[in-house]
């Protein structure tokens, strides 16, 4: 497989309802992967870019989506959102600015 342009990880990590930190998959996480997966299928993405779910990236206001090489971070994704980081960030090469977290977090 050859390199990808770009590396996009979906955190995945599940804590158990009522702990103190969160998780990603309790704030939807799972849908949000659900739905990359299907759009990288249904647009044939899958080899020019790479798609992985992870554990906890760090910050915890996630649905929390990391993008490579450039290392911009999403928080708070929905299903919804997803569109606008495969056509504007992926294919367009511009992040999308309302879903990064600030700087002095990431």
């Amino acid at each position: 497989m050859p390199k990808p342009e770009k590396h996009v990880f979906i955190c995945v990590q599940n804590r158990g309802p009522g702990h103190p930190r969160g998780s990603c998959t309790q704030s939807g996480a799972t849908e949000i992967w659900e739905e990359f997966a299907y759009a990288f299928q249904q647009r044939n993405l899958n080899g020019r870019f790479a798609l992985s779910n992870t554990g906890c990236l760090g910050p915890c206001n996630g649905p929390h989506v990391l993008v490579y090489p450039e290392g911009v971070m999403y928080a708070k994704v929905t299903k919804d959102d997803v569109a606008a980081i495969v056509d504007e960030h992926l294919l367009g090469d511009k992040p999308v600015a309302r879903l990064q977290l600030p700087p002095e977090i990431w």
